[in-house]
């Protein structure tokens, strides 16, 4: 039996755009990603009138992914299965910050960062390794509730990232050249426990793509 799971990334936000990092903090859509989120919402329901219908919709919990979830559950008729698993990577002090003001503030704990190691923590913060641990071990039952189903998981740049290296079989400390999109549908099958990319980055619902993905290692 196949689960098909739509990995949704959140709308822009006024941070994505100057790429401040967000992390925990709970920052709200920017009109963009609202209008992005109604686009969303729109090529949903015309897939679910077509008999691809989400069964189910899991949402991270921050504010960014819920405004994003909300108009196709509304729209849909589903109720949001919020999961404070499918939050963003915890940055610790990094978050409010931009890269530039980490580089300055935080000269070491910035180039081991920026080294990928994957077991380097921000102060207060959580690695790379920790995360995916995470974020695989919140999406591991939401799989298994579904068997044969087709559900939406609304999260955020660096969980999709998590995915896509799990999937891949890729290691965490490989640099990033696949893109993580506002907005984006990412279709991953899951099968007697394997696991394939259908597709990625599809942000073919979108009236102009977002602006804040262009590959540096920059935290969402």
């Amino acid at each position: 039996m196949t689960t098909q799971v739509l990995f949704i990334r959140h709308g822009e936000t006024d941070w994505n755009r100057i790429k401040r990092i967000q992390g925990h903090i709970d920052i709200p859509l920017a009109a963009t990603g609202i209008a992005q989120a109604r686009q969303l919402a729109q090529r949903l329901l015309q897939e679910s009138k077509a008999g691809a219908r989400p069964d189910a919709v899991y949402c991270s919990d921050l504010l960014r992914a819920q405004q994003t979830a909300k108009p196709f559950a509304d729209a849909l008729g589903l109720t949001l299965n919020l999961n404070e698993g499918l939050r963003e990577r915890l940055y610790g002090d990094f978050q409010g910050h931009s890269g530039e003001e980490i580089r300055a503030k935080y000269p070491s704990e910035y180039a081991d960062w920026q080294s990928h190691n994957p077991d380097f923590a921000p102060p207060g913060g959580e690695s790379q390794r920790a995360f995916s641990q995470r974020v695989l071990s919140a999406v591991e039952p939401i799989v298994a509730a579904h068997a044969d189903g087709r559900i939406a998981v609304v999260a955020h740049g660096g969980v999709l990232d998590c995915i896509y290296r799990f999937v891949r079989g890729l290691p965490l400390d490989v640099p990033r050249d696949w893109p993580l999109l506002s907005s984006s549908i990412n279709v991953v099958d899951f099968e007697n426990g394997q696991a394939k990319v259908v597709s990625w980055g599809d942000v073919a619902h979108l009236s102009s793509p977002g602006s804040d993905d262009d590959l540096k290692e920059v935290p969402r």
